[in-house]
C-alpha cells in the first residue's frame, strides 16, 4: 500500500504516515480583496459591489486527517505513547531559525504515490488523543494537518555538456514570500528514457555523474522514488547539494 509521506527538502528526511487518509480537502482562495485607501474601504455612488483589488497569487490549502495507533504494525518507531509517532509531524509546524529572528517552518513536499507531489509548509497541526492507559498514556491519535502550498522553486534551464540532458538549478528552500534559503541547492535532472527496467538512464549512473559515486540514495529520497529500478519515464529528478559537478 502506498503511504503518505512528508519530505523535508532541506535535510532529505522522509516522514511516513502509518495509514493513508480516507479523505483530503483542498481549498483555494484567490488573490482578491476589497480596495482600500487610507485604511478605509473605497466607496462610491451607485456601486452595487465594493471595488476589488486583484493582488495576484492566492492561497491553496490542503487538509489531512491521519490515524496513528501504537497497536498497528508497520511503524518504524516502537512506543506505547502515540505522541512519539506524531511528534515529528508536529515539529513541521515549528518555526526554525533562519536569517531573520522570527524563523519559519521547514519547506516540505507532500508525497502520496505518483498522484501527489506538492511543495508546501505546515501551517497548523491538531490531534485528538484516545485509548489512554491507566497512567494516562495515549495510544491512538487522530491527527489533522493544514498545509499551505508554496511556489515551486524558480528554475534556470541549462543544457548539459553532451547536449542531451536538461539540468536546472533550483534553490531548495524557497519561502512562501519568494525569499530563498541560501545554504543548499537542488539541481533538477530530466531523465532520458525510463519507464521500464533497462530502458534509458539508471539512477546510479546519474548519481555517479553528479557526485562521482554511484550512491543513488540522496536522489531517490529527494525525488520520492520508492523503487530505483522503476523510474518514471522522462521524470524530473531532484539532485540535492553537491550536484554542481558535471
Amino acid at each position: 500500500m502506498e503511504r503518505v509521506a512528508f519530505l523535508v527538502e532541506e535535510t532529505g528526511q522522509r516522514l511516513a504516515c502509518l495509514l493513508n487518509p480516507e479523505s483530503v480537502i483542498v481549498r483555494r482562495t484567490a488573490g482578491i480583496r476589497p480596495r482600500s485607501a487610507g485604511g478605509r474601504p473605497v466607496a462610491g455612488e451607485r456601486l452595487s459591489d465594493d471595488p476589488l483589488l486583484y493582488s495576484g497569487g492566492g492561497r491553496t490549502e490542503i487538509l489531512l486527517d491521519l490515524l496513528f495507533d501504537v497497536s498497528l504494525p508497520g511503524s518504524s518507531i516502537q512506543s506505547e505513547d502515540v505522541r512519539d509517532l506524531t511528534r515529528p509531524l508536529w515539529n513541521l509546524a515549528e518555526n526554525e531559525p533562519r536569517r531573520d529572528p522570527y524563523g519559519r517552518p521547514p519547506p516540505i513536499r507532500f508525497v502520496w504515490g505518483k498522484a501527489w507531489n506538492v511543495p508546501a509548509v505546515v501551517s497548523a497541526v491538531a490531534e485528538r488523543l484516545e485509548r489512554f492507559s491507566p497512567t494516562g498514556v495515549p495510544r491512538r491519535s487522530w491527527l489533522r494537518m493544514r498545509l499551505l502550498r508554496r511556489p515551486e522553486p524558480r528554475r534556470e534551464s541549462a543544457v548539459g555538456a553532451d547536449g542531451l540532458h536538461e539540468a536546472e538549478l533550483a534553490p531548495a528552500g524557497a519561502a512562501p514570500d519568494g525569499e530563498v534559503a541560501p545554504s543548499r541547492e537542488v539541481r533538477l535532472h530530466r531523465l532520458l528514457g525510463g519507464g521500464t527496467p533497462g530502458d534509458g538512464e539508471r539512477i546510479d549512473q546519474i548519481a555517479a555523474r553528479y557526485y562521482g559515486t554511484p550512491d543513488w540514495r540522496p536522489i531517490a529520497i529527494a525525488s520520492a522514488i520508492a523503487n530505483p529500478l522503476e523510474l518514471p519515464e522522462n521524470a524530473l529528478l531532484r539532485v540535492p547539494d553537491g550536484a554542481a559537478r558535471r
